[in-house]
């Protein structure tokens, strides 16, 4: 890094990745000016940096990060580019590592988020973890991949995926077609996520041999589950029951994820939540994990987090109006 009087120039030894870093038509570039207020001039493998002192910076800083993801093999997206930001702006003791980072077949992931860095942390050293929080912050994605992780290295035999198959219960009967046919259209994020990880053949392939199995909660009765790494997915949407039925599935050499959103629960009015049940109950017990995630952590579009925000200071309004109701 060079400083040249009120811009900073920065040289890389990689001319092969800066099509990546800049991006198509220098849309990552153009990204980091936009949020951070400032000017970046390439010329072959040097970036001028102009603006002020901090927001170049905290630029250079990013980038910097972006570079070292992309000669580590990771992609680099509209997504890396915010999260590299948001950490750039970071002090330094609230920075998080990207060294952790999940293999699979598909791709390398890192975390993006300090919480992110925590949940992958937490996979890996705990045999159950809770994964709360809003849509978007990474809570399925990243236990499907430690899941393929786990099964490609030999640590488990196989991947269980298991969600509530219709939100109010488990009335499949009412639905068209067979039993896969019924149940598939709420399992479909885990196929999508298990698509991101590893190739579709191997997808069909380990799905046919049992080695990954994707089933609604209801299958999940009576089964010991060891050897396997298992996830529950919106979980806010099971009976205390339930969850209890799910919990105690846990066999030896075995891991379990649990993830879901307890703003978003489905169930019957005055049906209190197996999630939130679980976590009151379980509360103490350090043997489990919980990371709870926040809008912060959302790495979807970056409107995902202001739509997101929106409705929480919504909710928060019913319920203070509601408090503020007097009582009968």
């Amino acid at each position: 890094m060079i400083e040249n009087g009120d811009r900073l120039q920065m040289q890389f030894d990689d001319n092969s990745l800066l099509p990546q870093l800049y991006g198509e038509r220098d849309r990552n570039l153009d990204r980091i000016e936009r949020e951070l207020g400032v000017s970046l001039v390439s010329r072959g493998n040097r970036l001028a940096i102009g603006g002020p002192q901090a927001s170049a910076g905290v630029a250079r800083s990013a980038l910097t990060s972006l570079y070292q993801r992309l000669k580590r093999g990771l992609e680099v997206d509209e997504a890396a580019v915010d999260a590299a930001m948001k950490r750039a702006a970071l002090d330094n003791d609230e920075k998080w590592s990207e060294g952790d980072e999940i293999k699979t077949r598909k791709r390398r992931v890192a975390p993006r988020s300090a919480n992110q860095a925590a949940y992958i942390k937490a996979l890996k050293t705990h045999e159950l973890v809770f994964g709360l929080g809003p849509a978007g912050t990474g809570k399925t994605y990243l236990a499907v991949a430690m899941a393929v992780d786990m099964l490609m290295g030999g640590a488990v035999e196989r991947i269980i995926l298991s969600r509530p198959a219709v939100e109010a219960g488990e009335r499949l009967g009412f639905l068209p077609g067979d039993m896969r046919e019924k149940v598939d259209p709420y399992l479909r994020p885990l196929y999508d996520a298990l698509h991101d990880m590893l190739p579709g053949d191997q997808v069909l392939k380990r799905l046919s041999s049992g080695d990954i199995e994707i089933a609604p909660l209801a299958f999940m009765r009576g089964r010991t589950l060891a050897n396997a790494f298992v996830i529950l997915d919106e979980a806010q949407n099971t009976t205390p029951v339930q969850m209890k039925m799910f919990l105690t599935r846990l066999g030896e050499h075995s891991r379990m994820a649990v993830t879901g959103d307890l703003s978003q629960i489905d169930l019957p009015p005055h049906t209190k939540s197996g999630l939130a049940d679980a976590l009151e109950t379980l509360t103490g017990v350090d043997e489990i994990a919980r990371i709870q995630f926040t809008d912060a952590d959302i790495v979807r579009h970056p409107l995902v987090s202001t739509i997101v925000r929106a409705y929480d200071r919504q909710l928060a309004k019913t319920r203070r109006k509601k408090d503020d109701e007097p009582s009968t």
